[in-house]
């Protein structure tokens, strides 16, 4: 027959001495009936059903706990800030729940021992239970409030003389003892407890075990069938008289148990010197960073913008070379922010800086050269950005988005760019701080559109300019009043009719003027137009509506550039007022007769250019120093020999021309006069092909 078993669930509550006192006597009876041992055994596997049920509900709690106990200490590993006596006390507590849990987790089994004698009567530890025989009683006692009392209720019941025998002896005539066992704990907490029987294989010894369970809050009374028969039966032969001991051990389960609370205790304490291990690091580090801390507020303060604008720094969207900063092509909106202030020249062309921030260039005490240019600056973005610039010589804001001249520039400004936007007007606030600008070029720009004009004396007060250039605009004049200091003037592409006298007011010091593209006619220039420019020494009047060479020009010019007209003649006093004259341009005119010696005036003529005309011979008395003739893109058929050979008599000094440009011309070399070219330094110079 199995072993019969009896589960006690108990909460919460820690066993650590467990004494149980007998209230009544156990009084075996023999001549048990069979009837009676049958209605015990199917009590029993009634019990074994439920006590399952319990279980299962039971371990679901146990594990329940167990997550959570190890969600905990998962927390205290993450506990880093806490101090030690904190920790300590945090150990306590947890080493508490812990042997608890573990007393859930494995049951403290004591062992309630029946020693089937006749004669001997033992509790273990504790005072003999006093026998009690053929009665029933019903007596429980409660003891102190810290040990919980185990009532033994006895109940005989006579069984059949039919009952089965086992092999190892005859049938003894036993008795079935029902037995209540409650236990019972003054503090409302009760012991669930688990009541094995045992088999030594022998009638004299019969061994019943309690296995209690610690839990909490749970007050339980089972009633259990013990089958002394059958186990009588199973113990053979030598089974002694009906008269038994009732004992408890718990040694052995107790000691299981508290090994394993050992094992706990030592992975707690491993746990916690981590725990400590990683709070000595974090103690550590914090002592580091706080000497940092103290260093650094011990050393001098640096500035706020540090390390931007230092002389070692660099934008990242920049390349420094020494104190040159090039940001140019870098598809910037702004200026980066940080470039060093001890820069001389900072380059931000081709980008998209549509503004600049208030006050951030009068940093920059030594820049000199500032760029600009192709960006989306506006009047509005710009003013008052170049306040202040103590050093600042050469800007360029070309091809922009201005409308009119900044009116901040600075006191050092020498040179002023700002070509390609669309400045309409100028007035004398602009000019005014300015007055050491030496070059100030305003090309492609919209200056003289519709109404608009240049006011006169709107430049004077630049009294140091050196170039002005107002090319690809809309002047219809030029403008009066122009400073004295002017040294070049450009006005390439205007629309121009006129050369006024009152362009100066005394004696320029104009070297070079510069009116090709416009529409000067012949009567555009008259005598008074270049009056005060005695110190010309470059007239460009290339692309006009000139017929023939100007007069009353200047002496002093030494280049003249009249390609692109509609003059068709050339007469003999055309250059006799410009003795200085080195290169002339005649070419793409519609020139088909040259005076006889009208170049022999220019002893200092270097380079001569007829090319795409309409002569039919090379002009007569060419200057015997020409360097360079060209006479390419004619109809000449026929070479004079005193072309470039030619003198008193016969003899003529060796010609100084290098390079002769006779190509796409109608030249016949089968009859071509060899002495033409007698004077020159070889028959290669001429250039037939």
């Amino acid at each position: 027959m199995k072993p019969l078993m009896l589960l006690f669930w108990i909460l919460a509550v820690p066993i650590h001495t467990f004494v149980l006192q007998p209230s009544a006597h156990m009084t075996v009876m023999q001549n048990v009936s069979a009837e009676g041992d049958l209605w015990a055994e199917q009590r029993f596997e009634h019990l074994i059903e439920a006590e399952k049920e319990k279980r299962s509900e039971e371990e679901v709690i146990i594990q329940g706990m167990v997550h959570s106990k190890r969600a905990e200490e998962h927390g205290v590993e993450q506990t880093r800030g806490l101090t030690e006596s904190e920790v300590k006390n945090k150990e306590v507590v947890e080493k508490e729940e812990q042997q608890g849990q573990n007393l859930d987790e494995h049951y403290i089994k004591p062992i309630l021992t029946v020693w089937n004698t006749s004669h001997s009567q033992e509790i273990e530890g504790e005072e003999h239970l006093p026998p009690v025989v053929n009665q029933t009683t019903t007596s429980p006692i409660m003891t102190t409030a810290s040990q919980p009392v185990l009532n033994l209720h006895t109940k005989s019941v006579t069984v059949p003389s039919s009952f089965p025998s086992t092999s190892q002896g005859p049938a003894a005539t036993t008795e079935s003892i029902i037995t209540k066992l409650h236990i019972v704990n003054s503090t409302a907490e009760a012991i669930g407890a688990t009541l094995l029987v045992k088999e030594n294989g022998t009638n004299d010894d019969l061994r019943v075990e309690l296995h209690v369970m610690n839990s909490s809050k749970l007050h339980l009374m089972e009633e259990v069938s013990v089958d002394v028969t059958a186990m009588a039966a199973r113990a053979g032969p030598t089974a002694k008289a009906p008269l038994g001991t009732l004992m408890v051990k718990s040694k052995n389960k107790a000691a299981g148990a508290k090994h394993k609370d050992n094992t706990t205790l030592k992975a707690k304490k491993k746990k916690v010197l981590k725990v400590k291990a990683k709070k000595t690091k974090v103690l550590k580090k914090a002592k580091k960073v706080s000497k940092l801390k103290k260093e650094r507020k011990s050393k001098p303060t640096t500035p706020s913008y540090f390390p931007y604008f230092e002389d070692h720094y660099c934008p990242p969207e920049c390349s420094c070379y020494g104190r040159v900063v090039q940001c140019s092509d870098k598809d910037l909106g702004k200026i980066p922010y940080g470039i060093p202030y001890n820069s001389r020249y900072i380059l931000l062309m081709n980008n998209h800086i549509d503004s600049i921030q208030s006050k951030l260039l009068s940093e920059y005490d030594s820049m000199e050269f500032l760029v600009l240019s192709n960006n989306h600056l506006t009047d509005e973005t710009i003013e008052g950005a170049f306040e202040g610039i103590k050093s600042l010589k050469r800007l360029y804001v070309e091809r922009n988005l201005l409308q009119s001249i900044p009116n901040d520039l600075p006191v050092t400004l020498e040179e002023l760019r700002l070509d390609g936007n669309q400045v309409r007007v100028m007035s004398d606030a602009a000019f005014g701080h300015c007055p050491n600008l030496l070059i100030l070029s305003l090309s492609n720009n919209s200056l003289g559109n519709k109404s608009s004009t240049i006011p006169p004396g709107v430049l004077l007060p630049l009294g140091k300019l050196r170039t002005l250039t107002l090319s690809y605009n809309q002047l219809a004049s030029v403008p009066l009043q122009l400073p004295l200091s002017l040294r070049e003037l450009y006005l390439r592409g205007n629309r121009i009719q006129r050369l006024q006298g009152d362009m100066f007011w005394g004696a320029a010091e104009l070297q070079v003027l510069d009116l090709s593209s416009n529409r000067l006619t012949d009567k555009g220039l008259g005598k008074a137009s270049l009056l005060n420019s005695s110190r010309l020494e470059s007239l460009n009047l290339e692309g006009n509506l000139l017929k023939q060479v100007p007069l009353h020009l200047p002496r002093s010019i030494k280049t003249l550039n009249l390609e692109g007209n509609f003059i068709s003649s050339i007469g003999k006093d055309a250059f006799i007022s410009m003795p200085q004259l080195e290169h002339l341009g005649l070419a793409r005119n519609k020139i088909t007769k040259v005076a006889l010696g009208a170049f022999r005036v220019l002893p200092l003529l270097h380079q001569l250019d007829m090319s795409h005309n309409a002569l039919q011979q090379v002009p007569r008395q060419l200057p015997l120093w020409l360097y360079s003739a060209t006479f390419s893109h004619n109809k000449i058929h026929v070479i004079p020999r005193d072309a470039f050979c030619w003198g008193p008599g016969n003899e003529s000094p060796l010609s100084r021309l290098v390079r002769v440009h006779l190509e796409y011309n109608m030249i016949d070399l089968g009859h071509l006069d060899t002495l033409a070219f007698r004077c020159l330094r070889g028959f290669q110079v001429v250039q037939f092909y």
